[in-house]
């Protein structure tokens, strides 16, 4: 995170993950109830990493290496 970070700069990286963090977020808040923080840590990180990969691939974008 801090390459992709120092690479895109904070407010590139806000601009570009602010759609799909976001949407996780509120994915997260209203439907993962595991009563687990671990679980439902997971659960949104995996939505994020998810959501960001359907964003790249609606935008034709390359993932960062």
């Amino acid at each position: 995170m801090y390459e992709l970070a120092r690479s895109l700069g904070v407010r590139g990286l806000a601009v570009r993950e602010a759609l799909p963090f976001g949407a996780s977020l509120a994915i997260a808040e209203l439907f993962y109830k595991f009563h687990s923080f671990l679980l439902e840590t997971g659960a949104f990180l995996l939505t994020w990493f998810v959501l960001d990969a359907i964003q790249a691939f609606v935008t034709q974008r390359t993932p960062s290496r």
